[in-house]
């Protein structure tokens, strides 16, 4: 395949930088935008880096969603074949602390990149949104059909009000859009405010894990290899309109979850009971027919191998406290 450039939003991040490193190992030229907030430290990000910028074909921008004129000028000079837009005020609990800001990034800071690809030669598009968008009102396993009307948390809401605007956009100018559902994602590189980072950290700590309604809260954790996957296929396929689940489809309950990281550590974890708040639900689940339909999509790494990968990335790069 002949060498095309891709924008990557988020690319200092968790998911886009590990697309961007495919992508760049694909042999493709990778134009990565991130605005480096402090949502987390720095120091996370410079590592997901580490193994993008000695690439030749890989040229990061520091810049903002929200600052609709550099989005238009970067299409302008680099003129990406396709979008992989992964750049968002992530995290559900933060959400409710800061709702106001996840209206200003994820929806206004979208509609400016889509805005700015529809006005110069309309490239492809592939979106990053959540599964915590079914809410409760939901049947289990969550299928793209659902209205997805009841969202729990303005991380969640902010994401389908994309959607929203993202067919508008698709409506009116045919701008072809895919939007990927993510699941629980998780692996190594991962955010240290995500909870495989969180109580890997508290159980070697020996402090104590709240865990809402005894632990049988269950969610879908999915390994970043597989998201990454499933994104470059639908990067490839490059539809007109989609909405896709990419998850595992096979759900994990919290106790479970602390289990196996107990087993891995070789220590065990002190669990308190706790309520669960009303921004979470008590099951992630995705139905992934469609994205086996259409993507040849496969979900292959355990929670099991998948957290023994994590904790050994964590203890070969320090980035957690083993001692």
């Amino acid at each position: 395949m002949p060498q095309q450039t891709y924008l990557v939003t988020g690319a200092a991040g968790f998911v886009g930088s590990r697309l961007s490193k495919r992508l760049l190992s694909a042999g493709h030229r990778v134009v990565g935008l991130d605005n480096f907030n402090d949502y987390y430290a720095r120091e996370h990000k410079d590592r997901h880096l580490r193994d993008l910028l000695p690439d030749k074909n890989f040229t990061l921008i520091e810049g903002d969603l929200r600052d609709a004129a550099k989005l238009s000028s970067i299409f302008a000079e680099h003129k990406p074949v396709a979008v992989a837009h992964l750049a968002a005020m992530a995290a559900v609990r933060y959400s409710v602390e800061h709702p106001l800001i996840y209206g200003e990034v994820n929806v206004q800071g979208s509609m400016n990149l889509i805005d700015a690809a529809r006005l110069n030669g309309n490239p492809r598009m592939v979106l990053a949104s959540t599964g915590s968008l079914y809410g409760v009102d939901t049947p289990v396993p969550f299928a793209e059909t659902a209205p997805a009307t009841q969202p729990l948390a303005p991380y969640p809401a902010s994401k389908r009000a994309m959607e929203l605007f993202a067919f508008s956009f698709h409506n009116l100018f045919k701008t072809p859009i895919t939007v990927l559902r993510f699941f629980n994602v998780y692996g190594p590189q991962g955010r240290p405010d995500m909870m495989p980072w969180q109580w890997t950290q508290m159980i070697l700590r020996g402090q104590t894990l709240k865990l809402f309604n005894r632990g049988e809260i269950k969610r879908d954790w999915t390994y970043i290899d597989d998201i990454v996957d499933g994104f470059i296929a639908a990067l490839d396929r490059g539809f007109d309109w989609e909405i896709i689940n990419l998850g595992c489809g096979c759900p994990v309950s919290n106790i479970e979850f602390v289990q196996t990281l107990e087993k891995i550590l070789g220590r065990m974890a002190k669990i308190e009971d706790a309520p669960t708040p009303p921004s979470e639900p008590l099951i992630t689940f995705a139905d992934i027919s469609k994205a086996r339909r259409l993507l040849g999509y496969e979900p292959k790494v355990s929670v099991e191998t998948g957290l023994s990968r994590f904790v050994d990335w964590a203890r070969f790069e320090r980035a957690i406290d083993f001692d």
